[in-house]
């Protein structure tokens, strides 16, 4: 059996959940998972291959075992560990960002002073942070969880598969929008002035499934006391935690996802579905759900449905329009795609 090392002390918990998930009963590979106090509090799991860790601690951690390959989930900072780590053993490393890799040392240290200076300043002192593009250069492979994103460099990690629900039975259309409810990373105006727009006696309810705060609440708060009596939206001053997100995702009949073209990260432009994924791709394959995202989003998947001028009338014709999502992302078949490559980084 195979031996993997799954790190991580950073961000993406929700991306070393579905990796561990899609790894479960796996015949062909052992897998330690060392996580930091906030992520491994994220995941809420008590399994006995799950290791507390931070970057002090992770470099002695791994001489412990002998491993096949060490997979690093998020490296955004601690950039002098993971150097460490990928000059010494066989290491795939998840990409996220990929204009954020193959920035230079002068890019780095200009956007240093365009954000959270003191934050930024102890990435560069202490943890590394001009070593950043070397963790990936020195990395043996890349991989990325968007098919979109593959190239000679970066090979596909397929990890989110379609999970079995009974079907939901709405009395009226239910709408989701998943994700934060701030105009950063999706065209929240849009959707307000849309759902001001509809002319319709059907009922139908959109759901806002993430945190809304400051303007957006504020626009929200205004919207649902200005609406015909067929028409509601439910929305969530707090987090909303991961059992009601399921729920809510589950009663869908459809997403709505207005991502915006252009993101940042570390003050470097990023572009969705060019050089960076959007969580509301998983979000549509882990749940089954048919997804509008924006006409200008690049996009092959059939399930991923260009929005149109008459948003309203796409949306409830999507409720009759089927997508056989166990066809091409059942569990099996995505857990056979994933030991493949597993099989492949390791081998060489």
């Amino acid at each position: 059996m195979k031996k993997i090392a799954y790190i991580e002390l950073d961000t993406h918990a929700e991306i070393a959940h579905a990796f561990m998930d899609i790894m479960e009963g796996s015949q062909d590979f052992s897998v330690d998972y060392y996580f930091s106090k906030r992520i491994k509090d994220q995941v809420s799991a008590t399994e006995s291959n799950i290791f507390l860790s931070d970057s002090s601690m992770i470099l002695d951690q791994l001489k412990i075992k002998e491993y096949d390959l060490v997979i690093i989930g998020t490296v955004h900072r601690y950039f002098n560990t993971f150097l460490a780590i990928t000059n010494k053993y066989n290491t795939a490393v998840i990409t996220h960002n990929l204009n954020f890799t193959r920035a230079s040392r002068f890019d780095l240290i200009k956007s240093v002073f365009k954000g959270d200076i003191i934050y930024r300043v102890k990435l560069w002192w202490k943890e590394g942070l001009l070593y950043a593009g070397k963790v990936y250069q020195k990395s043996k492979s890349l991989v990325v969880l968007d098919e979109a994103l593959v190239s000679d460099r970066h090979q596909f990690l397929p990890l989110f598969y379609t999970r079995l629900f009974a079907q939901s039975e709405n009395e009226s259309l239910m709408i989701v929008i998943p994700g934060g409810v701030s105009q950063k990373r999706r065209d929240y105006n849009h959707i307000f002035t849309s759902i001001q727009k509809i002319q319709s006696d059907r009922k139908c309810e959109f759901i806002f499934l993430g945190k809304a705060k400051g303007y957006e609440l504020k626009q929200l708060e205004h919207l649902s006391s200005n609406l015909p009596g067929n028409v509601s939206v439910t929305y969530f001053s707090d987090r909303v935690s991961t059992e009601d997100f399921e729920v809510w995702m589950q009663k869908a009949n459809v997403l709505w996802c207005p991502i915006q073209q252009e993101t940042e990260f570390f003050s470097i432009k990023e572009i969705y579905g060019k050089t960076k994924m959007t969580g509301n791709l998983g979000d549509s394959i882990a749940y089954g759900k048919l997804a509008v995202f924006p006409k200008n989003y690049p996009s092959t998947l059939n399930f991923i449905v260009p929005e149109k001028e008459n948003i309203f009338e796409q949306l409830s014709e999507l409720t009759n329009t089927h997508f056989d999502f166990q066809k091409s992302y059942s569990r099996v078949e995505v857990q056979k795609r994933l030991e493949q490559l597993l099989n492949h980084l390791i081998v060489g």
